[in-house]
């Protein structure tokens, strides 16, 4: 065993007799220290706020945690890299997930781990429970159920659904690009774009690319080139089947401007990058392995852009840059569901922040001294506090302006000063 393997059991167990197993537990929020207090927080002055939220559904934001809270939930069939390893095996992820959420943008989360597999008892299931919280965060669940489940729970939940394992790459991804198109004086809709791997991460890529106007995407999956001949393909699939001879990986890397890689290791070959178009970029998003080493790919190309998963290589594509700020925003503007434009908002900001000067501090966390938008610096980093400013103020906005907010007179400059201050409470 490791000494990281071992450091890590040791991590997630307790360290003392007042210590607790796990990552993490309940935070009381007000006192209940006097008898006066025991009195209001529970019989019987608790009957109050039950009376003003069975009169209105709605004031239970305003009397309960429901408007800061999240569930991740999920059945442990598609865990990181490691697959179908169960419901519980799973859980430390989840309790993982909460964490994130919490330290990086003060979101209360609780993770539940379904034991079924079941499309229609999990989607039962989440929509009995989901007006308990302000939003569904759904979590490793595997394809292509994960697109049903989430199509349907959307449809039923008064609160917001989001499948982060096809949403968050999409947005950070597509971050990325809008950045990469600026550099490169390209155009989305001239870009020939290869997507290797056609789960749910990557379905959902390729559509934020639609809408940001790609029409060239060339999508692969284990037995190749989704191709319009082929008659093995579930209804997402088929979406991206094109008329093309390419069958192999070489096949579609030709010529290619982008390849977002979210397989496995050593998918993207040196010949595969000589290949490609000029100034091309590589998202190579597999872990811990990705599809191509940096260094490797850099070797054959110099007017290469790339970025990985790995928080050791600049440009990483992680998704704590998106989903604990979309569902801040979301919450804070009691949004019904999140929206295309919501994302899109989200990927527009995180764009737009990497542009932006690198705090010394941020910078020294990654030990860099050339964190200046270019090549090397695409995407903002995760411990850059104004994340939780402009990316889930950017949401809460779209979010008004797709109707799906619930709160009325919607002020943005004062919502700002809000997250700074929440983003400084927490320096």
């Amino acid at each position: 065993m490791s000494t990281f393997e071992q450091e890590s059991l040791n991590y997630h167990k307790a360290q003392n007799e007042f210590d607790t197993n796990g990552k993490i537990g309940t935070l009381i929020t007000k006192p209940c220290d006097t008898v006066q207090e025991l009195s209001m927080a529970y019989s019987p002055g608790v009957a109050y706020p039950c009376l003003e939220i069975e009169k209105d559904i709605n004031t239970a934001y305003d009397y309960t945690n429901k408007g800061n809270l999240v569930a991740v939930i999920s059945d442990g069939t598609a865990v990181l890299g490691l697959g179908d390893i169960g419901h519980l095996a799973g859980k430390p992820v989840m309790e993982g997930k909460c964490i994130l959420f919490k330290s990086f943008a003060h979101v209360d989360a609780v993770d539940i781990e379904l034991n079924t597999k079941d499309t229609e008892e999990i989607i039962k299931v989440v929509a009995a429970i989901a007006d308990t919280f302000g939003g569904i965060n759904l979590e490793d669940i595997g394809a292509p159920k994960c697109f049903e489940i989430e199509d349907r729970l959307k449809e039923i939940c008064n609160v917001p659904v989001f499948h982060d394992d096809q949403h968050g790459t999409a947005v950070i991804t597509t971050a990325g690009l809008i950045n990469v198109l600026e550099m490169s004086g390209k155009k989305a809709e001239e870009l020939k774009v290869v997507v290797i791997g056609a789960g749910a991460s990557g379905i959902a890529c390729a559509n934020m690319y639609k809408q940001l106007g790609v029409k060239n995407i060339t999508m692969l999956d284990s037995k190749g080139v989704i191709h319009s001949g082929r008659t093995d393909l579930n209804e997402q699939k088929k979406s991206f089947a094109i008329d093309t001879e390419d069958r192999t990986p070489e096949d579609a890397a030709k010529g290619a401007d982008m390849i977002l890689g979210l397989s496995g290791p050593e998918q993207i070959t040196t010949d595969m990058v000589k290949s490609m178009a000029s100034n091309p970029i590589i998202f190579a998003c597999a872990n811990p392995t990705p599809e191509i080493m940096p260094d490797l790919a850099k070797s054959v190309r110099d007017d290469l852009i790339i970025g990985t998963g790995r928080s050791d290589f600049a440009n990483q594509v992680n998704n704590v840059l998106g989903f604990p700020f979309i569902f801040r925003g979301a919450l804070d503007v009691r949004a019904t569901k999140i929206t295309e434009n919501m994302k899109m908002a989200a990927s527009r900001a995180l764009a737009a922040l990497a542009k932006e000067p690198v705090p010394a501090n941020v910078a020294a966390a990654h030990k860099r001294d050339d964190m200046i938008f270019g090549p090397e610096y695409i995407i903002p980093s995760p411990f850059d506090k104004r994340l939780l400013v402009w990316v889930s103020s950017a949401v809460a906005q779209a979010a008004v302006e797709d109707g799906v907010a619930g709160v009325k007179d919607f002020d943005l400059e004062a919502y700002k000063a809000k997250l700074q201050a929440m983003a400084d409470h927490s320096k």
